[in-house]
Formats: C-alpha cells, structure tokens, sequence
C-alpha cells in the first residue's frame, strides 16, 4: 500500500516566494498547501491537517507570530511541526519566535538546501521511505 505523501502548508504574503518554495517542495516529493495570510493558513490548517507548516513572520492580517500562538493553542495543529521564515535574525526576534511556539527558523532568502535538511529533520524522508543505516 502507497504511503500518503507529506503536506506541507505554505504561508506567505507574497507569490513570488510562494511559488519558489512551492517547487522546492514538488522536487522533493511533498505535497503544498498554500495560504497567503495567518487567517488563511489558520483555516487551511484545520480543514488539511498538514504534516508542517512553514510560516512567514511578516503578513498582513495576522502575522507569522500570531499565526504560530494560534496553531499552538489549536488541538489539530499543536504538535505540527512550524518553521518560520524571516528575513531578521536579531537574538529577539528569534526569541520572540520560540515563544510563540515555532519549531525552528529560516532566514530568507535560503538555499534549496536548507530547507531540504529542515523537511527531513521533521518529515523524515519524503518519499516516505527512510534509508538504511
């Protein structure tokens, strides 16, 4: 029996970045969820139930920290891994991110790389099989 493929839901204000990591994701095997907002990917969470969510910290509406304190208090997506992306990586920022529950962090712009080791870190291998060793 196939194994289900991974959701990744995918929060950010803007396209551009959406479709970038939208086809790092497809090249890794994952399937993407998108959201453009915290209110939206807050939606998107509860009726997808996704396997992580990566989440920008500043959109309109709610931001990425907002949005993170909501997954947390939410049943379905408390322990949903959540890995925000920011451009500002100041000793506060970052603490201000934990605190709102977030996994780990990306600094943007990132290379495909990064992100790939985050995804496995979380995820696993995404074909669903793990190697041996």
């Amino acid at each position: 029996m196939p194994m289900r493929r991974k959701k990744v839901l995918l929060v950010d204000d803007s396209h551009t970045v959406l479709m970038l990591h939208q086809m790092m994701m497809v090249e890794h095997g994952y399937e993407t969820l998108i959201a453009r907002d915290g209110l939206e990917a807050l939606a998107r969470a509860e009726s997808e139930s996704p396997d992580l969510v990566v989440l920008d910290v500043h959109m309109p509406n709610l931001d990425g920290l907002q949005t993170c304190r909501a997954l947390r208090e939410r049943e379905r997506t408390r322990h949903t891994p959540i890995i925000l992306c920011t451009t500002r990586m100041e000793a506060s920022c970052v603490q201000a991110g934990f605190e709102s529950g977030c996994s780990d962090f990306l600094t943007k712009p990132f290379a495909g790389a990064e992100l790939a080791a985050l995804l496995y870190r979380y995820l696993g291998s995404e074909r669903g099989t793990r190697g041996e060793g």
